[in-house]
């Protein structure tokens, strides 16, 4: 009775330092929250993971400065903390790391999008964020296993087994440690980024995220693609924001040969010259083919990026069409048959005159 009396007047001691320091850590934030205002937002974040992590260790420094003897029911509790402590430490640590990378992050990606290092940092930010989990993950459930004794034990043995288990582990795992290994190349080789503009499978979308392990394609109708990373480390894929977003595209028309192409020139050069999706850069109309019956027109446009470039090529091919049937109806595409005369063809079908003997 006096070990229990003795543990919870140590155990009321502990929590009340404990409320004292949560106390004081939210009267700091509440002082410098108008000096540093991601300080609020931090701790908001991270508040119950501290809040956990304080009362255990609490509850077994509580536990530690009072002998309790070698009951299993007070071993059992203070292996129970212990592990606790541990995990909840490393879920801190985590939390801590998530907010500083995204912090980050969000300053990266509140800038131009359209420069090509911008989302190189914030795709490799990302993927260093989800590395540092995985880590402190790890080492927090290995930390928290060895204070088992019977884990301790083995570790020997484990560590001299490990080169034959990890061959054999490689070997099973072979598609996912290839997948994550794609993935940290991606990142850091800067083949693809975060907001690139790519087509694969015949699928064009923008990259949306890289994982360790695969690569989530956002397709332009809402449909999301995934792709294995070691697509993209193995296979080849268009790319149409390497170095910049710019774009060329083309609009291609079949003509009747009455085309008149000055006045077609002309026309082209106006709409774009008031068309805000137009960037200035190239612009120009050629007679790509001429075989067939018709003639084929080939309209050069250039814009900011993909979507923009996409949209003013409907544009123009709308406007073009438009153009020509309002004021050229001669120059759309028509076919033509030829027919011969209706005595031409009743002098085919008459028999032949009788020949002279």
């Amino acid at each position: 009775m006096d070990v229990l009396w003795s543990f919870g007047l140590a155990a009321l001691v502990a929590l009340g330092i404990a409320i004292v320091l949560l106390f004081s850590l939210w009267l700091s934030v509440k002082i410098l929250r108008k000096k540093y205002v991601w300080l609020a937002s931090a701790y908001e974040d991270i508040r119950p993971r501290i809040r956990f992590f304080v009362l255990t260790l609490a509850l077994l420094i509580s536990l530690s400065v009072v002998d309790l003897g070698n009951g299993t029911a007070w071993v059992l509790v203070t292996q129970v903390l212990t592990v606790l402590l541990i995990l909840s430490g490393g879920f801190l640590v985590q939390a801590s790391v998530n907010f500083a990378v995204l912090r980050v992050i969000d300053r990266f990606d509140a800038g131009d999008q359209t420069n090509a290092e911008t989302r190189r940092i914030s795709t490799q930010l990302r993927l260093i964020r989800r590395l540092a989990n995985v880590t402190i993950g790890v080492l927090a459930v290995g930390f928290a296993l060895f204070t088992f004794p019977e884990v301790q034990a083995v570790g020997a043995g484990v560590l001299a087994s490990a080169g034959v288990l990890g061959v054999v582990g490689g070997l099973a795992a072979q598609s996912v440690l290839g997948n994550l290994f794609a993935g940290i190349q991606l990142a850091f080789s800067n083949a693809i980024r975060v907001g690139d503009v790519v087509v694969v499978d015949e699928e064009w979308g923008t990259v949306g995220e890289i994982t360790l392990s695969y690569v989530v394609i956002y397709i332009w109708d809402e449909r999301r693609l995934i792709v294995p990373s070691t697509h993209f480390t193995s296979k080849s894929f268009e790319m149409w924001t390497r170095q910049s977003s710019k774009l060329l595209g083309t609009v291609f028309m079949d003509v009747d040969w009455r085309v008149p192409l000055d006045a077609m020139r002309e026309e082209f050069q106006s709409f774009l010259a008031t068309n805000p999706l137009y960037d200035g850069r190239a612009s120009g109309v050629s007679v790509t083919g001429a075989v067939g019956g018709y003639v084929q027109v080939r309209f050069l446009i250039s814009a900011d990026d993909s979507s923009n470039q996409w949209d003013l090529r409907c544009e123009v091919r709308e406007h073009m069409v438009t153009w020509l049937q309002e004021h050229h109806p001669m120059a759309l595409p028509v076919t033509r048959v030829t027919l011969n005369s209706l005595d031409s063809l009743d002098s085919l079908d008459a028999p032949a005159p009788p020949k002279n003997r």
